[in-house]
């Protein structure tokens, strides 16, 4: 993902449903390195996840 194409437009990134709730999560520059492995959207599903497992 380059900056150049960013340009501000938020609904340009890409987005993936959450695996414990399901929501949208868009690209963030924080998952940049690893936007494959980011499979839930917050903390508290990745509890939920390990809790029902």
């Amino acid at each position: 993902m380059s900056d150049a194409g960013f340009r501000g437009n938020k609904a340009a990134l890409p987005n993936k449903p959450c695996v414990a709730c399901g929501r949208a999560m868009s690209w963030r520059r924080h998952w940049a390195k690893n936007w494959a492995e980011v499979k839930y959207c917050s903390d508290a599903c990745r509890r939920m996840k390990v809790a029902r497992g």
